[in-house]
């Protein structure tokens, strides 16, 4: 058995979820993001300054972080997809609240009955004089 990577429908598919994470992710759309991670015990979030097991934990985080400072801009996306039913999404970011770093975002994205939604996440920070050593 071989398995296919990066489908361009499947692919198509992911991007679209991601992108939509993205927006609601700078607009602060707490039922939009809620909605894309998967609803199970199971999922995992680890962002800058949390351990987050669960989706009840997620979607608790979700609805107390603040709104403000959330816009940031992307670089080196990479989206693969496995299959037709499981993708990776990773990308830096920068935001102009965090000076002098940079974001590292990373997502494990399942196809459910539902549409595709985040079964694993991890979010941290580095220097930007790291980012930018070999």
């Amino acid at each position: 058995m071989s398995l296919e990577i990066n489908i361009p429908d499947v692919k198509a598919e992911v991007e679209a979820a991601f992108a939509e994470y993205e927006a609601a992710l700078v607009s602060n759309d707490v039922e939009t993001l809620d909605r894309l991670f998967l609803h199970a015990a199971h999922t995992v979030r680890y962002g800058v300054g949390e351990n987050l097991y669960g989706y009840t934990e997620i979607a608790a985080f979700r609805a107390a972080r603040s709104p403000f400072n959330l816009e940031r801009t992307l670089e080196r996306t990479l989206i693969t997809t496995y299959g037709r039913d499981m993708a990776t999404a990773w990308t830096l970011f920068r935001r102009p609240s965090l000076v002098d770093k940079v974001g590292r975002q990373s997502q494990v994205w399942m196809r459910t009955p539902d549409g595709w939604r985040v079964v694993a996440a991890h979010v941290s920070l580095m220097a930007e004089s790291a980012a930018t050593s070999p």
